[in-house]
């Protein structure tokens, strides 16, 4: 699935690395196994490029040996007189240049003198291109290749879509604070009308409550001052017999 993914973005050329584990034969299996599962998979590998008569017939050669079987080291080994680069093993040396023990010097040749600059066409022509479709469908833009895009052209028409789009949530987020701004304004008067209610009822009661104070004082002044009259009459009354009787007394 990795691959399969990858053969949109990038040249795959398959290669076998350490194939100094294996034998030949198995390693030629292993070449046949490696390349039907890539076919079966639909994976497309890149192919060296046969149209040109200077290198078709190396290539055509190159093409049937893929997978490329590789080893590689940092060593340096000696053998004989010579140094040379690879792994150094108790039955022997496996040299990473000697086209006998891999295709190193194969894959090197065809990658780096041969076919350069086709990877390199290949690569703008077929990869980016995807990849630029890609990006531009991503932006709403079908490009069929008939018909250049420009991209400044592009670039002012999303811009104003884009200018239009924050115009559009501006206006929205504006609409929305006037509501909550209008909301907000009717709950308070509403609060404040039942405030001048609650406070009108308050106010009335306070009123009500005053007049009846007052009309119990006035009656509780009553019948005090009535009850200091009753009691003035009284005190005459019992002067007046006090009086009476000392007068009584002195006649005798």
């Amino acid at each position: 699935m990795t691959m399969k993914a990858l053969d949109k973005k990038c040249n795959i050329i398959p290669i076998i690395a350490k194939s100094d584990t294996v034998s030949k034969s198995e390693l030629d299996t292993f070449k046949a196994n490696i390349m039907a599962e890539l076919k079966s998979n639909d994976v497309e590998i890149y192919t060296f490029p046969v149209d040109d008569e200077t290198v078709s017939e190396v290539n055509t050669e190159m093409n049937e040996m893929m997978p490329f079987a590789v080893v590689g080291s940092r060593e340096d080994v000696k053998v004989g007189e010579a140094v040379v680069r690879g792994r150094e093993y108790p039955w022997g040396v496996v040299e990473i240049e000697n086209e006998l023990h891999c295709d190193f010097v194969k894959l090197r040749e065809m990658l780096i003198r041969t076919n350069m600059e086709d990877l390199r066409e290949v690569t703008h022509k077929r990869h980016y291109e995807l990849y630029r479709r890609g990006k531009l469908k991503q932006m709403g833009i079908t490009d069929d290749g008939a018909h250049p895009v420009s991209l400044q052209e592009t670039y002012e028409q999303k811009r104003t879509e884009h200018l239009e789009e924050l115009q559009k949530i501006e206006n929205d987020m504006r609409q929305k604070f006037v509501n909550k701004v209008r909301e907000k304004d009717l709950e308070l008067k509403r609060n404040e009308k039942e405030l001048a209610a609650k406070y009108e009822s308050l106010r009335k009661e306070n009123n009500d409550e005053k007049k009846r104070l007052d009309e119990e004082k006035k009656r509780v002044e009553e019948e005090l001052a009535a009850v200091k009259k009753k009691k003035e009459e009284v005190e005459r009354m019992t002067a007046e017999q006090v009086n009476g009787k000392d007068h009584k007394k002195n006649r005798k």
